[in-house]
């Protein structure tokens, strides 16, 4: 009657509500965070979760496998906090009181071996890549120090383990039998397994670099060993940023307070290697499947919107973003073949 196409109508009122969508996901980010933090979780420990709900006595709910599994979870929290967090805080101080001193020595040394036209663009890059290492470490630290993501993710991931399934399947009820609701089950299919992939790909990455690091670091000598081992496999967790920003730290800590350079460098460049092309690609399996660019543009993406947070989701959004793109795309390929057979 007014000369307004129903049709665009109705494309401007989608466009509408998904840009509302998009804006109000964008005011709760933090809240999703945490949300996602306890789904990833919950990922993590789905495997022994499943183990022990096969081994324990037949029962109509998965509680007792879940406390078990907590309490497992909380016991070796315990014992790597007395094994390996006792030493990473003794080796914090220790450097935090002798590594300025150090670090002085090794550039008087390094600044004999240099052409006096580099000698002040050095000293003023190293400076400042120096000068922002404490910042980012106290960001760090009040990230994971959080007291919300220690409390509340776990709880969370309980939920989620606990009535994960449940929700799974009214989501599926919610829709009849027929094409949409196998397009649904497919793409929650898919999401659940690269999601587990990546998880457990992440923690197997990060106790690689642990290992490696903390070894070749300690028969090295250097006396920061462990703790730049932990520091290696906390930001393996951060996609290509963190293992390049661990391998600069280590080169610079290590490197000052031993005089080994260039055999870390060796030992950097050759596990970097043997981490990205030969146990990086067998742990991640199918599903994660992104090109350097798309991962590079996510995780610098990620960092504009949120920060670290928006930096370590970056990987897990674009790969179920990819995953529901093929399903789509599979299932309009599919109905279009049958089209052409009727």
């Amino acid at each position: 009657m007014l000369g307004i196409d129903s049709r665009s109508a109705r494309g401007t009122w989608t466009a509408a509500l998904v840009l509302l969508g998009l804006w109000l996901v964008y005011l709760v980010r933090s809240t999703l965070f945490i949300f996602m933090l306890a789904v990833l979780f919950a990922y993590l420990l789905a495997p022994l979760v499943n183990l022990l709900d096969r081994l324990l006595p037949s029962s109509r709910t998965r509680i007792p496998a879940l406390a078990l599994a907590y309490v497992i979870l909380v016991g070796l929290a315990v014992v790597a906090g007395i094994l390996i967090g006792t030493r990473v805080v003794s080796q914090a101080t220790d450097l935090a009181q002798k590594f300025p001193a150090t670090l002085k020595g090794w550039e008087a040394s390094f600044q004999s071996k240099v052409p006096d036209s580099l000698k002040s663009e050095l000293i003023t890059r190293s400076n400042e890549f120096i000068s922002t290492l404490p910042s980012l470490g106290l960001k760090f630290l009040a990230l994971m120090g959080n007291l919300i993501y220690v409390v509340i993710v776990p709880v969370l991931a309980f939920l989620c383990l606990k009535d994960g399934p449940v929700v799974r399947k009214h989501l599926l009820g919610m829709l009849t039998p027929g094409p949409p609701r196998k397009l649904l089950d497919d793409v929650l299919a898919d999401m659940d397994l690269v999601l587990a992939h990546y998880m457990r790909a992440l923690v197997l990455l990060g106790g690689t670099a642990f290992t490696a690091y903390g070894i070749f670091l300690t028969v090295l000598g250097v006396p920061y060993s462990i703790l730049m081992g932990v520091l290696a496999g906390a930001l393996e967790f951060i996609p290509m940023v963190g293992p390049l920003a661990a391998g600069v730290i280590v080169l610079v800590i290590a490197g000052a307070a031993s005089g080994h350079v260039v055999a870390i460098v060796i030992f950097i460049v050759a596990f970097r290697m043997f981490q990205d092309y030969v146990v990086s690609p067998h742990l991640m399996g199918h599903g994660v499947e992104l090109h350097p660019l798309m991962v590079l543009f996510g995780v610098f993406a990620g960092a504009e919107l949120a920060g670290i947070a928006g930096t370590f989701l970056s990987v897990p959004v674009l790969a179920l973003a990819r995953v529901l793109y093929l399903r789509i795309y599979e299932a309009r390929q599919q109905a279009n073949a049958a089209k052409l057979e009727v």
